[in-house]
């Protein structure tokens, strides 16, 4: 399933030379459009020249449709595509800014690049100004870091926005870009004395915008896979794992990794409420299992050489969990052994009083009040116990995600 990871696939300078060809064809179809041309690029401001909006935009709707057509077909894990996350308002304030240097200057990034390739002079302007830009705004993040970072929401997209299924907005938001993809046409006629008022509309015209059209209904019918679904897929890899107690890490490991400067870890915490309240592993996060899914990107975006690990007062509903952010492609997840009870037994042993009996996923320890991470045994102990056990932790390298930026 794609995304494909090209360094195992056909090496470090293979995959160079893929991204070198991908970056020379993206330059020049942007020359073959007119892109390394300032004017072209500063008419779509004065409703003269809509190239620019007619080519991205284009591009961007049908990217979208293959994407989602192709993640409904179980073609591509889309939970491994990289999607920037959202910052509202630094994010609206640079897209105030960088359009306000797209018409002072007639370039954005990417085109300016191409540009100054093809020996623009305006464009070599434009790209040292760039970069004095950027060694500017390096220096002086400093003054202004909060509002960088504020109004963080993640891995926001508009389905999240309108609350409405993925395949619709596909099919909505392409019926309205083939609507403004005709009104743009019709907008730089009138604007443009030059051109005739009537649009040139050709059969070709209905029939690309047919056939998107009829694609997005494909992927609003098919829908997008739940966890269930992408589980079901990776199940006959993943199954085994769980079968031969590969992933379900001693409680003297998560000791080890607590204390490891090396490893960022995420301790996850599916149980209720009131059982967290009473007794939980300090610096542990509780999660409710439905709502893993929500949490998924922040798992993600963490840095290199984050291990997850999820816990339960036994292994059922940890598991569960495990299933869940391993179908959504999380890397480096791992259960803790026996759960909170075995912790308990492990390192709690006269602290309290064990009980005879108890269900499946049943806090089987007294606690005569709910001391959540107070307790002494929440707290692991920073000395070597000297419990033997088997390391399971292989931490593995996530899958490159790749970057967004202005074409």
């Amino acid at each position: 399933m794609a995304p494909f990871p090209l360094f195992d696939l056909i090496g470090k300078f293979a995959t160079y030379v893929v991204y070198l060809l991908i970056g020379i064809s993206f330059g020049a179809v942007l020359e073959m459009s007119g892109f390394a041309l300032s004017t072209k690029l500063t008419g779509q401001f004065y409703m003269r020249d809509q190239t620019v909006f007619k080519v991205m935009f284009t591009g961007v709707i049908v990217a979208m449709v293959l994407v989602f057509g192709a993640t409904g077909l179980g073609m591509l894990d889309y939970n491994r595509i990289w999607v920037p996350p959202t910052y509202l308002w630094p994010g609206t304030l640079g897209g105030l800014l960088i359009g306000v240097g797209f018409i002072i200057g007639g370039f954005c990034p990417g085109t300016s690049v191409m540009a100054a390739a093809t020996g623009k002079i305006d464009a070599m302007f434009f790209v040292g100004g760039i970069l004095t830009g950027i060694i500017v705004f390096g220096e002086s993040l400093g003054f202004f870091d909060h509002f960088w970072n504020s109004s963080y929401m993640g891995r926001f997209t508009l389905p999240d926005l309108l609350g409405v299924s993925t395949g619709a907005v596909v099919l909505g938001t392409v019926l309205v870009a083939i609507l403004l993809l005709w009104g743009a046409d019709l907008v730089e006629r009138i604007y443009d004395p030059k051109k005739k008022l009537k649009p040139d509309l050709t059969p070709a015209h209905f029939l690309g915008a047919g056939v998107l059209a009829l694609m997005a209904v494909g992927v609003m019918v098919i829908g997008q896979p739940t966890v269930e679904d992408l589980w079901q897929r990776v199940a006959p890899e993943k199954e085994p794992l769980l079968a031969n107690r590969e992933v379900q890490i001693h409680p003297a490991e998560l000791r080890k990794l607590y204390y490891d400067p090396q490893v960022n870890l995420i301790m996850l915490d599916v149980r209720d409420e009131a059982d967290y309240n009473i007794f939980h592993i300090k610096d542990a996060r509780r999660v409710d299992l439905d709502k893993l899914e929500e949490i998924v990107p922040e798992l993600q975006n963490a840095p290199e050489g984050t291990v997850v690990v999820l816990m339960s007062n036994d292994e059922t509903w940890a598991t569960e969990g495990w299933k869940r952010l391993v179908a959504l492609g999380v890397p480096n997840v791992y259960i803790l052994e026996g759960g909170i009870n075995n912790w308990l037994a492990v390192y709690g042993e006269g602290e309290h009083e064990p009980l005879a009996t108890g269900g499946d996923e049943t806090l089987r320890y007294v606690f005569h009040a709910a001391l959540g991470d107070k307790d002494p045994v929440a707290e692991p102990s920073q000395h070597d116990e000297g419990i033997e056990y088997t390391p399971k932790v292989k931490i593995e390298k996530k899958a490159p995600t790749g970057g967004g930026g202005c074409g």
